[in-house]
């Protein structure tokens, strides 16, 4: 399995190429959809899905054009979808753009405890609420991909529409802090990290 990180997205935010045999999945679009194209073709790469880990603006914005340039399924949790489809709720509106926001349709609503075949691994979708109600996390490989639950000594904001913070603070302790300590964190803004580090390290939780 190999991972790309593209770090330079919307407020910051990384999106995630991750590939095993040839296939790969996209996590989060934040990043300019013909820099992820450029990154996929490079490595001849066939992009099986695009996969949300919750709906926010700086982490959907490209995946309209990138489900419409590639043969790709749209996976985002299904308790996200009133706020990825409403721009006042997902942060759109929030930041005075002149132009509608356009948003594919998901291919396939994901449920907790969901598994996506990619090449010789399959990805586990965990659903992790409290920065929204739909967060996911991705776990493949020893590595888990956490969106905007759990950042590198820091958590989610919780002030946002759908927050939680007595379930973002559940979510990390019952469904991330008790995975392998030596599992790698990518969450979406910042630098990698581990489940041990933060368990032991993180100031929030």
């Amino acid at each position: 399995m190999e991972i790309t990180v593209l770090r330079n997205g919307i407020f910051g935010s990384n999106t995630y190429i991750v590939s095993s045999n040839k296939e790969c999945a996209v996590i989060d679009c934040g990043n300019k959809a013909s820099d992820i194209i450029n990154e996929i073709r490079k490595r001849d790469l066939n992009l099986k899905y695009i996969i949300l880990t919750h709906g926010h603006m700086d982490h959907v914005y490209y995946a309209n054009q990138l489900k419409d340039e590639t043969d790709s399924t749209l996976c985002i949790h299904e308790q996200e979808i009133p706020l990825y489809e409403d721009p006042n709720k997902n942060g759109y509106n929030s930041f005075g753009f002149s132009e509608a926001l356009k948003l594919a349709d998901p291919d396939k609503l994901l449920k907790d405890g969901d598994e996506l075949s990619l090449g010789d691994e399959t990805l586990q979708i965990i659903h992790t609420p409290g920065h929204s109600p739909g967060c996911v996390c991705i776990l493949i490989a020893g590595c888990l991909f956490t969106g905007d639950t759990l950042f590198q000594s820091s958590v989610g904001r919780t002030d946002l529409y759908g927050g939680s913070w007595s379930q973002l603070e559940n979510s990390i302790k019952s469904r991330i802090y008790t995975l392998d300590e030596g599992i790698k964190v990518y969450p979406g803004h910042g630098m990698d990290t581990t489940i041990g580090f933060e368990r032991e390290n993180n100031p929030y939780v």
